[in-house]
């Protein structure tokens, strides 16, 4: 428990300051992070498969059709996902992208009844309602949607629920997402160079070293993530996730100083209040069903 508890706050804590990752990345463009990240992961994820000697499984996943298209769809999705969060970060925009990464479990419960047929209880959809009302607010008051929110909670939600119904694990189905986006990522990769356009050939030395590191900063994260998930209850793990959102969402108002005035604040505050009633009333029902068992 103990170690399963460690490996998911180190997961969330590096997604909770990539953004200063990203920030670092001087004189290379969103859509060039992009590239790298894809490519160098393909590359770091080789390594460790290599290390276990852990192939069997490729033959047969790419003799399944079903299952690689399954895999492309979420590829792309998780290509959009990181696409939009290096843009957002590179804009100015960490806060919005925050709100996204706290949107994210009551998107995931909505895709839940949406796709997987689960009933929700009174207390979650008020939860959903308070969280729709935060939204709403947010949308008003600032006068536009916000989209960048919205984008990577759709994105990384719709990306979660295929991957949940996947017949891979995270190692594997991380390896054949990104092995499937190499030749797109190689090739595109291959062109800014070849063109002069790319940031990385008139970076420093230091920013060039952090580039190449894309690969384990993006995947160790997740293998941590999904060593996390085997070792504690999803309950616990749903808690430590608002770790990460949170972090990036101190650095953007502490440190880059983007704006978080009154009305961000109550939009903020709206989606705040649907997860503290969303997990009260998930730690009551889980005590309910326990009450039940006991006296069975």
């Amino acid at each position: 428990m103990q170690t399963g508890i460690i490996y998911g706050l180190l997961a969330y804590i590096i997604w909770g300051l990539l953004p200063l990752y990203i920030k670092s990345l001087h004189g290379i463009g969103p859509l060039e992070i992009l590239l790298h990240r894809m490519v160098w992961s393909l590359v770091f994820l080789g390594v460790v498969l290599a290390w276990r000697r852990h192939w069997g499984w490729i033959k047969p996943a790419f003799s399944n059709p079903k299952l690689v298209l399954g895999f492309i769809v979420s590829a792309l999705l998780l290509s959009a996902n990181w696409f939009t969060y290096i843009w957002a970060v590179n804009a100015g925009r960490v806060v919005d992208a925050s709100l996204g990464y706290f949107i994210n479990p009551l998107f995931n419960v909505l895709l839940g009844v949406l796709f997987l047929h689960e009933r929700l209880r009174r207390g979650q959809w008020m939860a959903i309602a308070v969280a729709a009302a935060g939204v709403l607010w947010l949308t008003v008051s600032l006068g536009q949607l916000p989209w960048i929110a919205l984008v990577l909670a759709a994105s990384f939600g719709t990306y979660g629920l295929l991957r949940k119904t996947a017949a891979l694990g995270a190692l594997e189905g991380l390896s054949l997402e990104t092995l499937l986006l190499f030749p797109l990522a190689g090739s595109a990769l291959f062109y800014l160079f070849e063109s002069g356009q790319a940031g990385f050939s008139h970076a420093t030395g230091t920013v060039q070293l952090l580039a190449l590191l894309a690969g384990p900063i993006t995947a160790v994260p997740l293998l941590l993530f999904a060593a996390s998930a085997r070792r504690i209850p999803l309950s616990l793990l749903g808690l430590l996730q608002y770790t990460g959102p949170t972090l990036q969402l101190l650095l953007g108002v502490l440190l880059w100083h983007e704006p978080f005035g009154v009305d961000r604040q109550i939009g903020f505050a709206l989606i705040w209040s649907a997860l503290v009633l969303y997990t009260l009333e998930g730690y009551w029902a889980s005590r309910q069903r326990a009450a039940l068992a006991a006296m069975r």
